[in-house]
């Protein structure tokens, strides 16, 4: 008996093995059999036609939706369809890539496994290589997706050619940094509660008035002009009271500059940066922002981001697309080259780098000439127009903002930055048949403040209270200088 025990256990484990042995590959015309439904020898009528190209290679010839209109909601499936046409022989190893972004261009799903054509990793027998594709032949790509959890109100569906993290590049048609292309945008309801932008007026100053940027803010000017806050909570658009600093902000304007001045809650004044230094990662100590996109869409194409520290450094910055172009980790971060050509000047109350006593804050204020941007349609704007910011009050990487982003991307979301109308005293816009101004909705008066999200002031252009007015610039406050930006 014992004897015969090693040669069963024996046999056991060979038939185990044997029934754990993988299926040999099947070949390339059994898998172009299995798909051969996909693959037509001429294109049918898409109904959404495109014009690019990868690599010279393979042509994305357009797409489908299913249901062909939204807005779409959390879980729906939807069904996009991609049809390609290689013009000459892949190379081995490339392999399509679809994604799923939110309007900010965050990746929320990749969608390549539910797809016919596609080989899948978990069965050898599935899809069809890049490398067996036809030339000339039309290949139809279906694929389905669960409308993934979103704050954003809309979805991009993108697509690339991938071979170990290198993408075939786009030779014709739109593209990113990452040589995809954007095959549609769908939209979807957002997941979270609404939180409506915060939308202002900026009247003009008079054109007798004239402000002297030294950050003390004396000028009546500044006691009437709009506020953009209290500041909330980045992500969530409440209060935070556990913020180590807290802002508001005043705004004005005249034909050759945007006036800007930010007010600070800090118990800590940090700068520790060099006095000389350009375009230093204001950022990563305490500051200020102001984000600008003066097409007022929210597209994030051609918007400037400016900093102002405590220690009066600016960095200032123009970006081309959703925080592009940029190097990481260092940078540069955008077009550095661009200078806003601003004039500031911060009075702190408190000390600087001295963390065994307690601040109060710091004011910057700034003068932006127009002419800086010089991407922008109009400049200056013209009565009624309206461009898209956002202001921020950081340290550390975070803060506080105007406009919550409420996790739909970075500071630098623009669909989340908040609407500023210019305007003047006394000027009202042109009513166009309907009744409303310039065949838009009835803008709310100078200075109020309209649909500004639940826990904060949009914008009011109240009097500032003398306590606040007066809590920045004590007796002994320091100015830190005003001098224009390097």
């Amino acid at each position: 008996m014992t004897a015969r025990l090693p040669i069963a256990l024996l046999a056991l484990t060979l038939a185990f093995g044997c029934s754990k042995k993988k299926a040999p590959p099947i070949s390339a015309e059994e898998r172009r059999q299995r798909v051969a439904q996909y693959i037509l020898d001429a294109a049918p009528e898409i109904p959404n036609k495109l014009d690019t190209v990868f690599g010279e290679k393979l042509k994305l010839l357009g797409y489908s939706v299913e249901p062909t209109s939204g807005p779409y909601k959390k879980g729906q499936t939807v069904k996009v369809t991609f049809y390609w046409q290689p013009t000459s022989k892949l190379p081995g190893g490339y392999k399509l890539v679809t994604q799923v972004l939110d309007g900010s261009g965050e990746r929320l799903v990749t969608i390549d496994r539910n797809a016919p054509l596609r080989p899948n990793s978990k069965d050898r027998s599935s899809g069809l290589d890049l490398g067996q594709w036809e030339p000339n032949k039309v290949y139809v790509d279906p694929q389905t997706f669960h409308v993934p959890k979103t704050k954003s109100d809309t979805l991009q569906i993108v697509a690339g050619v991938s071979k170990k993290d290198n993408n075939l590049p786009v030779t014709t048609g739109a593209k990113d940094s990452s040589e995809r292309v954007v095959v549609t945008s769908l939209k979807v309801k957002a997941d979270s509660k609404s939180h409506k932008l915060p939308s202002v007026s900026v009247d003009k100053l008079e054109a007798k008035v004239k402000l002297t940027i030294d950050g003390k803010l004396e000028e009546p000017a500044w006691e009437t002009a709009t506020t953009f806050g209290p500041f909330v909570d980045v992500t969530t658009g409440k209060p935070n009271d556990k913020s180590p600093v807290g802002g508001s902000a005043r705004m004005l304007w005249d034909d050759t500059n945007l006036y800007v001045a930010f007010q600070v809650t800090d118990a800590d004044i940090t700068g520790g940066l060099p006095k000389t230094a350009k375009d230093p990662h204001l950022w990563t100590k305490d500051t200020v922002e102001l984000m600008i996109d003066p097409d007022g869409d929210g597209d994030n194409e051609d918007y400037y981001e400016i900093q102002i520290g405590p220690q009066n450094l600016v960095f200032d910055s123009q970006y081309d697309k959703y925080n592009e172009p940029k190097t990481e980790p260092d940078g540069p971060f955008g077009h550095e080259d661009w200078s806003s050509k601003l004039k500031s000047a911060v009075v702190l109350d408190g000390t600087i780098d001295k963390a065994d006593d307690a601040d109060k804050g710091y004011t910057v204020e700034a003068q932006i000439p127009w002419k800086s941007f010089s991407k922008a349609k109009t400049v200056p704007p013209a009565l009624g127009d309206t461009w898209r910011m956002n202001l921020y009050a950081m340290q550390d990487n975070g803060g506080v903002a105007w406009s919550p982003i409420l996790g739909q991307g970075n500071f630098h979301k623009a669909s989340r930055f908040g609407k500023v109308r210019f305007t003047a005293k006394g000027w009202t816009p042109e009513v166009a048949d309907g009744g409303a101004p310039d065949g838009a909705a009835a803008p709310a008066p100078s200075g109020s403040a309209a649909a500004a999200p639940p826990g904060a002031s949009g914008g009011v252009a109240t009097p500032m209270p003398k306590t606040v007015a007066s809590s920045l610039k004590p007796s002994g406050a320091r100015p830190v200088g005003s001098a224009p930006a390097p």
